[in-house]
């Protein structure tokens, strides 16, 4: 691509105007001293040097200058800077220097991005290789000990067999939750967007997790008897998704005999928030921020004794923001955790 030029006369000009200043007022003083003074004479050297000078000091800032300024843009162009080479060339230093201090700040911004990228995409191969394995590990172990022999023992066989199969269902779910939050990150999902009553479906997932919770003797609660329908306008199957994750999780990490209470109320005129609390372990302050990342777990042990894929509360926050809304969390360690989040209320 041919670069232009921005050409400056600024520095020629005012160097050309000291030069000129000094050399006609010391002729000056010399022709008064001789006690030969003449205007004309005066004059016409002024414009004489003034005109040279100016040429001369141009020429030089184009040769000497100019060329050194060409060559830090070349330089430039080579790391692909658009706002660079959209700009035209300049000689002013000024100038110059304001935009190179702003391509170096840019650049060291693109930098720390990459960088953050780079490590999210170590951690994210990591933690994917990590899920994975465990359950084909198993599911090989199962399948080799049953090619080994054991497929002739009915009893070993049915037993290995099932744990096979709960590997397999395992994978399935890890894969599909990954399907799920690539399309959500890529924008790919189309939303069913349609009237619903949000409390009629909580009830429904307190329903589907009741078992789930008696294990640990935790109750499904609501805050208060809801007389009315709360109607919303959201993709139904997708929140109910939402809900389960953030009720199931309130289960997985919540205390025996405890609770987990949801909460609908209005936030403003044309939006409701439902709240999802329990009293559970909580969550340290330092672990809050990153909670939403893909397969982070609090646990830093790595155990997956808890199950899930680690991508439920990422998928969430996609979910949620493919609404256009929000989700917050707030939670003290020892005393519990709420997650809550908004939702457009159906006029």
């Amino acid at each position: 691509m041919k670069i232009k030029f921005k050409k400056t006369y600024t520095f020629a000009l005012v160097s050309t105007a000291y030069i000129t200043l000094f050399s006609t007022g010391f002729l000056s003083i010399l022709l008064w001293f001789f006690h030969e003074f003449s205007l004309l004479v005066i004059l016409l050297f002024a414009v004489s040097m003034a005109t040279f000078s100016f040429f001369v000091i141009q020429y030089r800032v184009e040769r000497f200058i100019y060329r050194r300024v060409k060559k830090i843009y070349d330089d430039v162009s080579l790391l692909e800077s658009t706002s660079f080479r959209n700009q035209p060339i300049t000689t002013d230093m000024e100038t110059l220097t304001k935009q190179v201090k702003k391509f170096a700040t840019d650049k060291k911004l693109e930098i720390e991005t990459l960088k953050v990228r780079e490590e999210y995409r170590r951690e994210f191969l990591g933690n994917v290789s990590h899920e994975l394995k465990t359950p084909l590990f198993t599911v090989q172990g199962y399948l080799s000990t049953l090619i080994d022999g054991a497929i002739n023992d009915k009893s070993v066989r049915k037993k290995y067999l099932d744990r096979a199969e709960k590997g397999v269902e395992r994978l399935i779910y890890i894969v599909e939750d990954l399907d799920m939050i690539s399309k959500l990150e890529m924008g790919d999902v189309n939303l069913e967007l349609s009237r619903f009553d949000i409390v009629e479906l909580v009830q429904s997932v307190f329903d589907l997790l009741e078992m789930t919770a008696d294990k640990k003797n935790i109750i499904l609660m609501f805050d208060r008897r809801y007389s009315r329908a709360v109607n919303v306008f959201a993709d139904q199957q997708k929140i109910q998704q939402v809900l389960s994750n953030l009720i199931m999780n309130s289960i997985k990490y919540g205390k025996e005999n405890g609770t987990t209470e949801v909460t609908v109320e209005d936030l403003v005129d044309d939006k409701i928030i439902v709240r999802v609390r329990d009293n559970g372990e909580g969550i340290e302050k330092q672990n809050i921020s990153r909670l939403f990342e893909r397969f982070f777990r609090v646990d830093k042990s790595g155990a997956r004794s808890q199950g899930g894929s680690g991508l439920g509360l990422s998928i969430v926050k996609h979910i949620i923001e493919a609404h256009g809304e929000k989700i917050y969390i707030e939670s003290e360690f020892g005393k519990g955790s709420e997650f809550s989040f908004t939702l457009e209320k159906d006029q």
